[in-house]
């Protein structure tokens, strides 16, 4: 009995003994490894970026109590991450999209980083028409964003032609996609395009829609702070060119000195055709 007793401590003994050994060799092997990952750590070269403290929402302002600094390895780091060098420029900015907890924070993300929409140009009230035009109505491609120009009608009615101003002194808000003068304030040359945008009234716009179906449209570059208001009388095309006279010769006079009075009379009725009148009736000098 006493034997049994002495045996069963010693098999308890070598199994503890051995139950040690393997939990201090599975320790000495977590141990082992854990340094050699921290080696490879250290072995790569690690970047500071910021990263968000708890999750965000769309619309958070970003602040010192809302973001962290984590360091990753270069190799996983972001091109377009925020690094704490950069915190200044972007604090109390709001972000655009949804954050998470521990994920870098990006400059994409930021409200700020994204462009304006295009009608936050347009005031309170105002519409934006895109009118198409070719290589002469488009001033041979010259216009650029924030030019001014008047826009000419040609129609046809009852055989006749007519020509007169639809819109007098608008704005170009943008020559086929260019929006923008180039930053540097340079004339950007010449450009290749087949529309222009107009920032008009709404019933202006309604007016352009009109024009287009029914006639020809033409810009006319305005000179920068020039707001004189042409005419808005309708003109016969034959009658502004001294054509309308019925069985007149249909070809344009040239003009001699020493000519006789009915001659001189006919020359100076086309020359006052062709020059433009105020609205009171008078002739411009």
């Amino acid at each position: 009995m006493r034997l049994r007793i002495q045996r069963s401590w010693v098999l308890l003994i070598v199994a503890l003994g051995l139950g040690g050994l393997s939990a201090f060799g599975v320790k000495r092997y977590i141990e082992q490894h854990v340094a050699e990952v921290e080696e490879r750590s250290k072995a790569q070269s690690t970047v500071q970026v910021l990263v968000p403290k708890s999750d965000l929402v769309k619309g958070a302002i970003l602040s010192p109590e809302v973001v962290a600094v984590r360091e990753v390895p270069s190799m996983w780091a972001h091109s377009n991450a925020l690094t704490p060098a950069q915190f200044d420029r972007i604090e109390g900015q709001a972000l655009a999209y949804p954050a998470v907890r521990g994920e870098m924070l990006l400059w994409s993300m930021l409200e700020g980083q994204r462009p304006p929409a295009f009608s936050t140009r347009l005031p309170n009230g105002r519409r934006a028409i895109t009118v198409p035009v070719d290589e002469v109505n488009s001033i041979s491609g010259l216009l650029q964003p924030g030019d001014r120009i008047d826009l000419m009608v040609s129609a046809k009615k009852e055989g006749k032609s007519y020509l007169f101003p639809l819109l007098q002194n608008v704005t170009v808000l943008a020559t086929g996609s260019q929006a923008a003068v180039s930053a540097d304030g340079k004339e950007g040359g010449k450009n290749s395009f087949s529309t222009i945008t107009l920032d008009a009234a709404p019933e202006d716009a309604r007016r352009v829609l009109a024009a287009r179906e029914v006639g020809k449209l033409a810009a006319m570059l305005r000179s920068p702070g020039d707001s004189t208001v042409l005419p808005s009388n309708r003109l016969d095309a034959l009658s502004l060119l001294g054509l309308n006279d019925s069985g007149a010769d249909s070809s344009v006079p040239v003009l001699y000195g020493g000519r006789g009075a009915s001659q001189g009379a006919e020359a100076q009725r086309a020359l006052n055709a062709l020059v433009p009148t105020k609205p009171d009736g008078a002739s411009k000098p």
